[in-house]
């Protein structure tokens, strides 16, 4: 035993001595970290891809963050897979931090943990861990009351899970919580009162459980909270008047509950509520005129589904920045305000109206006006309102059915409005005059109505059928649609309150469902301070949700780009890629406009890394060689899914240097994915889906371009171009400036002539003579992938191994085993391996009768261009070739 317990002992210093050399000889500072990490490589069994051997973790690892002194700060497994191995068995196996002992954060959002969480999170993670994120991330089991041990949280969020049981009241000792969300779980019981005691805490999210019980009056006692969200529960009483003090609070949501008793007056004291959703309550009485005037900032009032009665008072017209009204299914009565009459100057803009004690807020028109002109979303259906409609009823935003109003369709009977005004001793100003009887009609009239009928249903039936044709055809074609299929909030906010959309992809599948207004928040109601671009198919605006996650929107109009949003849907609805930009969710509410919603990343896109901006100390900066390849391989690894994981093959359409984004690490996030479709001349697509494409070409951007896989390795070719000679806009334009500046660049890449590359290569770029190899091997890919001819372009996957191995395209291994350049005389291995391989492959592209349509489009759209003389035409020892090359047609600035 002693010799036994020597050996252990002497095997334990040797694995500390080589953790220890590793760490030194990787720059981390400790030991104890290096093990914790490759303890959670193990355990969670990631991917060699995401986490590799013998390289830093600090700067190579996806998702470790390090301190400037070399320690683990921050652990993000999001977007990370397992190995087929590790997918097998997964468990809540994250003892490996325990190691870290300066950790800050752990976020596993939409990373399985199945498991429970374990008690020894409160009590041995590091004191200055202060974030944990479990969003979606499978975690079963209840909270322990352990993790009130964890002093220094200020997030804890663990929405979108399977947690059961009651929330331990323990909750309540972390003082130091700012952000609490425990959203869409299946927890049960009472909102513990010691909550109160979360001084600090600005978000509160509890909605969508089984939380039953009065909601607690210590909730009002913390001062700083911004964000009250408890519906979707079985929450039961009055809404307490003790709210009414949280002076910081911008959004309350009860809604969804079975709450009682009237609208407290307290709540008037809410003079920063932006936000208040309470529908789908048994809340009654009237809606008081002296609480929508104090509450002067809101935005969205959410009230259907309740008991409410009486009329709508004249203070809500004086909101200036309401934008989405909803008291529908109530019991109101009344008559709307009068209507903005014309004035002289309709240019007038905020302008402030009184007019019979209505109050109006807008741009003044010179005709009648709406009171709902400036409104998003009106619903008043399903009450008992009476009189004139204003003008504009018919407006795609006003949802005003099943009232009394006088000569507007879809109302209640008079006889039904009568008797509900008359059992309430109200005077009722309605219509009661019945329809005449049909059997006063005249013959005459009867003739005209079966004629009338006969056209009618002669012409619906022909319709129904032209109808069914084009379903059946749409349903063949394969196409992407996208079908409402979910509701519910982002963030754990409930009830999404969604409108079916005319497209089929599962929406639960496919990340969170955003209310409109928290989009609004987030980006400061989409102000021109955070707008980033302008994309083909929608602005782009940079946001902050309100738990602090920094996102990106893109905003869509539907009127400009119909359905320019389904393609994404449904590629995300598939499952993410690590090489696609981080999608977070979407916003469908609005008819008129959709929203997509991705994670920020910081480093921009392609453009701006390649930017060189003077520097006051270090003159210009540039990306260094290492970065440019890595770059490279990233991004033929996204296409490389796209051409050839994918089936049927899609084709991106769109790559140029603005789509391609960059994360923290410089890890390539394909972005610009709405041009997404599948190759052309799959047996999947027919006739129809290729007319229907045709027919669309007027509303999209860039459909023009060929939907081959060959042409987005031309697009390619032209980015490998702009990281070789740091020449913005190659890859993002095809006018004749972007035309001459190939024809003069090609000629200098000759694989028989290293030499002639060097005169191209960015001046910024530092290279060793090793590395000038590797450039010049890129840019020999770079010139294979500008082939004119597109069967003659090397598929992805060969490429990708090209880029992997850059020095095998310019190297041979002799017989004595030594690199040696290859000769002007010697074909070589790139001929062998790799043009061998790709001509003999090129029947896979070549085949597909798209291909023959590229060229043709493409010397049809403007953009061609004799290819330049000199150097190497098509690798080919032939004459320099004659015929022309293929451009991008019609691209614009990308998106993202």
């Amino acid at each position: 035993m002693p010799r036994v317990a020597a050996a252990v002992v002497a095997l334990v210093l040797v694995l500390v001595v080589a953790l220890w050399c590793a760490a030194a000889a990787q720059n981390l500072s400790s030991v104890s970290d290096l093990s914790g990490l490759y303890s959670l490589r193990a355990s969670l069994g990631l991917r060699a891809r995401d986490w590799p051997r013998r390289v830093d973790p600090c700067t190579s690892w996806a998702g470790v963050a390090c301190s400037a002194a070399g320690r683990v700060v921050g652990v993000d497994l999001s977007g990370l897979r397992r190995t087929r191995l590790g997918r097998q068995g997964p468990q809540f196996a994250v003892d490996g931090l325990r190691n870290l002992t300066q950790l800050r954060s752990f976020n596993a959002t939409r990373f399985a943990l199945p498991g429970p969480i374990p008690d020894w999170f409160g009590r041995d993670l590091a004191p200055t861990f202060a974030v944990l994120v479990l969003r979606h991330a499978s975690v079963v089991g209840s909270i322990p009351d352990s993790l009130s041990g964890t002093a220094g949280l200020t997030v804890l969020v663990l929405a979108r899970n399977a947690i059961t049981g009651n929330i331990p009241p323990t909750l309540g000792q972390l003082a130091n919580l700012t952000v609490l969300d425990l959203s869409r779980n299946a927890l049960s019981g009472p909102i513990p009162a010691s909550f109160g005691a979360l001084a600090s805490l600005s978000y509160l999210d509890l909605s969508s459980n089984f939380l039953s019980g009065p909601v607690p009056l210590a909730l009002g006692t913390i001062r700083d909270l911004k964000t009250l969200i408890l519906g979707n529960n079985s929450l039961t009483g009055s809404i307490p008047s003790q709210l009414g003090d949280l002076s910081s609070l911008i959004v309350l949501d009860l809604s969804f509950n079975s709450l009682a008793g009237s609208l407290p007056d307290d709540l008037k004291n809410l003079r920063s509520l932006q936000n208040l959703s309470l529908g789908d309550n048994t809340l009654s009485g009237s809606l008081s005129a002296g609480l929508f005037a104090s509450l002067t900032r809101l935005q969205s009032i959410k009230l259907s589904h309740n008991n409410f009665s009486g009329a709508l008072p004249d203070s809500l017209w004086s909101l200036s920045e309401l934008r989405v009204f909803d008291v529908s299914f109530n019991n109101l009565t009344g008559i709307l305000p009068d209507l903005m009459p014309a004035v002289a100057n309709e240019n007038i803009s905020g302008a402030l109206f009184d007019l019979s004690s209505n109050l109006y807020y807008g741009v003044i028109s010179p005709r009648f006006r709406s009171i709902f002109t400036r409104f998003v979303m009106v619903d008043i259906s399903n009450n008992y309102l009476e009189g004139a409609l204003p003008v504009d009823n018919a407006s795609n935003n006003i949802s005003f059915g099943l009232n009394c109003f006088k000569d507007a369709i879809n109302q209640r009977k008079p006889e039904e409005c009568l008797q509900f005004y008359t059992e309430r001793g109200l005077s009722y100003d309605g219509n009661v005059t019945q329809s005449p009887h049909p059997s006063s009609t005249s013959k005459k009239g009867h003739r005209n109505l079966k004629y009338i009928l006969i056209g009618t249903l002669g012409s619906t039936l022909v319709l129904m059928i032209s109808i069914l044709l084009l379903v059946y055809c749409l349903k063949r074609s394969g196409g992407p649609r996208v079908e409402q299929q979910e509701s519910g909030g982002a963030a754990g906010t409930p009830g999404g309150g969604t409108q079916a959309s005319s497209v089929a992809v599962n929406l639960s599948a496919v990340g969170e469902a955003f209310h409109y207004e928290q989009l609004v928040r987030a980006t400061s109601g989409f102000s021109d301070v955070n707008l980033i671009k302008h994309g083909h198919s929608g602005d782009i605006y940079r946001g902050v949700l309100e738990i602090g996650v920094s996102i990106v929107v893109k905003r869509i109009n539907i009127l400009v780009r119909k359905d320019a949003y389904a393609a994404e849907l449904d590629l995300f609805s598939k499952g993410l890629h690590r090489r696609l930009v981080p999608f977070i969710g979407h916003c469908l509410e609005n008819e008129n406009e959709k929203f997509l919603v991705y994670k920020y990343v910081p480093n921009g896109d392609l453009c701006r890394a390649l930017q060189r901006k003077p520097e006051p100390e270090e003159g210009f900066h540039s990306l260094d060689w290492l970065k440019r390849l890595k770059i490279a391989t990233g991004i033929a690894e996204a296409l490389c899914y796209f051409h050839h994981e994918c089936s049927p093959p899609l084709v991106h359409r769109d790559i140029q240097a603005s789509s391609i984004l960059l994360d923290d690490k410089f890890e390539v996030r394909l972005a610009s994915l709405s041009e997404i479709c599948a190759q052309e001349g799959e047996a999947h697509q027919n006739v129809i889906t290729r007319l229907l494409r045709k027919s669309q070409t007027s509303e999209q951007s860039i459909s023009g371009s060929p939907a081959t896989c060959a042409y987005d390795v031309y697009c390619f070719g032209k980015i490998l171009l702009e990281l070789v000679t740091g020449k913005l806009g190659i890859s993002g334009s095809s006018d004749a400036t972007t035309n001459d500046m190939l024809d003069h660049t090609l000629p200098y890449i000759n694989m028989y002539e290293k030499g002639l590359v060097a005169k191209i290569v960015d001046p910024f770029l530092v290279v060793d003579e090793d590395h000038l190899e590797e450039v010049w091997a890129m840019a020999i890919v770079a010139k294979s992938c500008l082939d004119p001819k597109p069967s003659r372009r090397p598929p992805m996957r060969h490429i990708l191994k090209a880029l992997e191995n850059p020095l095998k395209v310019v190297r041979e291994d002799n017989n004595s085993g030594s690199a040696r350049l290859r000769a002007t005389s010697s074909r070589g291995s790139w001929n062998a391996a790799f043009m061998g391989s790709w001509r003999r492959s090129s029947s896979e592209i070549a085949s597909v009768p798209g291909q023959l349509r590229e060229d043709q489009v493409l010397r049809h759209s403007g953009t061609t261009r004799s290819q330049g003389s000199g150097g190497e035409q098509s690798f080919s020892r032939k004459r320099p070739s004659k015929e022309i090359f293929p451009e991008p047609s019609g691209l614009r600035d990308m998106e993202d």
